[in-house]
């Protein structure tokens, strides 16, 4: 038989070296993130941050580690994806906007990803890729190819009117077709 006092310290002996080993795990966590050139967080499953890097604390604010996800990021796509990572080891993406601490509005995509054995028990590792400017530019795109497609709408449907005029009623009229010439000589300029 095993002595109480025995098993005691032998209990608490397994929970320094499960404590140890789960320090130098969020140590080189923490080291990896801190390589990533992206925001980055890792989650236990009771959705607590356990390990960010600075790029994440710049975006959420100083002081992460140890808060729940609701208590920074409300966003439900957000929410509901890190749910399934934790439970069901989902692997994707969510999209969401929000406002920086900074205030500035941010388009962001959440990348999920499950990863085991941190601690023993399920975590998720979430990156973040920040949209914001490539939506910017792809609007600023659209709204120049708006604007040009109108610019031009105008004078090409002047210069259709007056082709179909010197075709028709002015074909014979030399000195209508030197006016409308020189009117669709200026459309096109």
């Amino acid at each position: 038989m095993v002595h109480p006092a025995a098993s005691k310290r032998g209990h608490r002996m397994d929970w320094r070296r499960d404590m140890d080993s789960f320090e130098i795990k969020r140590g080189a966590v923490t080291q990896i993130l801190a390589g990533l050139p992206v925001p980055a967080l890792v989650f236990a499953r009771d959705q607590k941050v356990v390990a960010t890097n600075d790029r994440a604390e710049a975006l959420f604010g100083r002081g992460l580690a140890g808060r729940t996800a609701p208590t920074f990021l409300r966003h439900p796509s957000f929410l509901d994806a890190l749910e399934a990572t934790l439970n069901r080891g989902f692997a994707g993406e969510a999209r969401m906007s929000l406002t920086s601490t900074g205030g500035t509005d941010r388009s962001l995509s959440a990348h999920f990803a499950p990863v085991d054995g941190f601690d023993t028990r399920p975590a998720a590792l979430v990156s973040f890729e920040d949209l914001t400017e490539r939506e910017t530019a792809e609007a600023m795109r659209r709204d120049f190819v708006a604007n040009v497609s109108h610019e031009l709408r105008t004078p090409l449907t002047a210069l259709m009117g007056f082709i179909e005029t010197l075709r028709g009623a002015a074909k014979d009229d030399s000195k209508a077709r030197d006016r409308f010439l020189s009117i669709m000589e200026r459309e096109s300029e």
